[in-house]
């Protein structure tokens, strides 16, 4: 499960894809409805928060007007909390570059296209997360 600190805008289609999939799944376990990846790091900074849900939906509305600006169509009727006014959530600089560097080797394998328009953009923060400093976040797997 990779959901993105990187700005929806950054992905190519099939890491969009992937992250609303993947997302929804993550949905799906914050609300008790799996029993599959109950324990799964990423979900570390939803539930962190006081409204996991509420933080959830508002990240896949984010990906989801990502879609429809690409002319995508995500079924926004599976959002649970869709748009709900949720807090900021801090992430790192350091899990910032690190999910950077990861979606550039896997743009430059499977999207050579897109990998030419990352190589000219610099890193921003999907509009949930705000950028601190500090290293890789402690629940990141990848490393």
């Amino acid at each position: 499960m990779r959901i993105w600190s990187l700005h929806p805008a950054h992905l190519d289609r099939a890491a969009l894809v992937a992250c609303w999939r993947e997302t929804l799944l993550a949905q799906a376990v914050l609300a008790g409805r799996t029993k599959g990846y109950t324990r799964h790091p990423q979900l570390e900074r939803f539930r962190a928060q006081a409204e996991p849900l509420a933080s959830v939906g508002a990240y896949l509305s984010s990906v989801a007007d990502e879609a429809d600006a690409r002319g995508y169509r995500f079924d926004r009727g599976r959002i649970i909390t869709p748009r709900s006014p949720v807090e900021v959530i801090p992430v790192t600089d350091g899990q910032l570059m690190l999910e950077w560097q990861h979606l550039g080797a896997k743009l430059t394998q499977r999207s050579p296209a897109d990998a030419v328009r990352w190589r000219a953009t610099t890193p921003t923060a999907h509009p949930l997360f705000t950028v601190v400093p500090g290293p890789v976040e402690l629940w990141e797997r990848a490393v």
